[in-house]
């Protein structure tokens, strides 16, 4: 598992997460809570190269709002 960073902020129904570093997951790679549930997809990658931010689409059912301030997960592919 990689950490792919903290949800920031909710804007424009998806989840804003900032990198912890250079490293970042591809777009459509599935993010993790912490409870290894998958809460949605890479949809975007932007800001600046040496610590990005990542836009995630959520998956069906799952609630933006509670993951505020949480870390998300990424498998090791």
């Amino acid at each position: 598992m990689q950490r792919a960073g903290t949800v920031r902020e909710i804007a424009q129904s998806v989840a804003v997460v900032r990198c912890p570093g250079d490293a970042h997951p591809d777009l459509g790679t599935p993010l993790l809570d912490d409870q290894l549930d998958t809460v949605g997809r890479v949809v975007d990658v932007f800001g600046p190269v040496d610590r990005p931010f990542l836009a995630v689409s959520p998956d069906d059912g799952v609630r933006l709002a509670p993951l505020l301030g949480e870390t998300l997960y990424y498998r090791d592919s």
